[in-house]
Order: C-alpha cells, then sequence, then structure tokens
C-alpha cells in the first residue's frame, strides 16, 4: 500500500535533526576529511576527543580493509583493552587476515607456521573447525585465487572484517554500533514490509524505489 505524501509533506523537519543524523553516519564511518566541511558548513558541535577517537578508529580500520591485520590488532588492544580477548569470533578473524595475506604473498611456510601457533588453537572449540579447515585448504593450490575458497581472499572479506571490527570499538566504547541513517533505513524498511503484508500488497517492499519516489 503507498502512503498518501499528503500524510508527511506537512510535517516539518528539524535541519539540526538532519544534521545529527548525517554527522552520525560521517563519523561512523570515519570520514573525518568529510565532518571537518560539514562542521565548517554547519556549525554542528563536535568535541575533539570525540574527532580524535574517530581518527584512532579510522586508522585501525584501514589496516583491516588492506589486510595489515596485526597492526590492526596492536592498535586495538590499545585504543579498547581487552576487546579481542572477549570477542573471539572476532580475533579469529582478524588473525585469518593475516594468514590470507601470508598466502597470497606466497609465503606458505610462513602462513603454516602462523597458522600452527595462532589458528590451530581455536581448533578447541567446534565452531572454528571449519573455518580453520576452509583457510588451511589454501595452502594445497598453487593459485589460491582460483580454489573454492577464493572467497576469503576478496576485498568483500576484508572489508566484512573491518566493518564487524569498527562496530566492536564502537560498542566497547559505548556508543551506537550502527549509524542514526543506517538505523532510520532499516526501520522504514521493516514498517513498509509490514504495511504491504497487511494489505496483502504482492511483492517484497523496494528501498531502492522508495528513495526514487
Amino acid at each position: 500500500m503507498d502512503v498518501d505524501p499528503r500524510l508527511y509533506e506537512q510535517i516539518a523537519v528539524n535541519d539540526n535533526d538532519i544534521h545529527n543524523i548525517v554527522m552520525s553516519y560521517l563519523v561512523h564511518n570515519c570520514f573525518k576529511e568529510t565532518v571537518e566541511s560539514f562542521i565548517a558548513c554547519t556549525g554542528i558541535k563536535q568535541s575533539s576527543d570525540h574527532l580524535e577517537y574517530m581518527e584512532k578508529r579510522k586508522r585501525i580500520y584501514q589496516f583491516a580493509l588492506e589486510g595489515n591485520a596485526l597492526k590492526a590488532i596492536e592498535l586495538t588492544e590499545q585504543l579498547a583493552t581487552n576487546l579481542l580477548e572477549k570477542n573471539k569470533d572476532l580475533h579469529f578473524d582478524l588473525l585469518s587476515l593475516h594468514f590470507v595475506e601470508l598466502v597470497c604473498s606466497r609465503k606458505c611456510t610462513e602462513a603454516l607456521e602462523f597458522a600452527q601457533m595462532k589458528l590451530t588453537p581455536f581448533g578447541k572449540e567446534q565452531k572454528y573447525v571449519e573455518k580453520l579447515e576452509d583457510f588451511m585448504a589454501l595452502l594445497a593450490y598453487e593459485e589460491p585465487e582460483k580454489s573454492p575458497m577464493f572467497h576469503l581472499l576478496t576485498l568483500e572479506y576484508r572489508q566484512h572484517v573491518a566493518d564487524s571490527l569498527n562496530r566492536a570499538i564502537l560498542a566497547h566504547a559505548n556508543h551506537p554500533t550502527y549509524a542514526a541513517m543506517e538505523r532510520l533505513i532499516q526501520q522504514t524498511t521493516v514498517v513498509r514490509q509490514c504495511l504491504n503484508q497487511e494489505h496483502g500488497k504482492d511483492g517484497a517492499f523496494s528501498l531502492k524505489d522508495f528513495l526514487k519516489s
């Protein structure tokens, strides 16, 4: 069911609310230069400590995204003490990034030694066994990029781990793990899907089409 625009077009939206939503998205994703420009244009307030914390998160995120997992781990332990000790899934994922970088660099002996020292201890828990098998299988291929586990070598995988790390660091500091804009989009999608189902409308709700309307 399409909502009559007349029901919401007359509702006033405060500019400050919009600014805060945009700022939340920019800070969450560590867009430092854009944040500084946005502050200059809107006059919105952000503490220097908050911006400094964002810059530290950005460095960690960037290292993880580039596959420099050991540096990301080092900086994470400095910024969020005990985070990785308490979040074993994330710690495993970061260590796996370093293993993958060694494999991609054809440093197979070093990769094997690293896996035996840092990754195999996770195998004591059943939930890590299949993951370990997938990563270790990469060593069996001369061209791991063409193996069935090639997705572990992709930018998308590194992005997934980097995003998880960013959210974990935010949660550790008692900050929202999702930007306000993401939450609004999630809530809008759920509400429209419920309205479609309630009124028996065929087809799934399309956020892309909604944003064009």
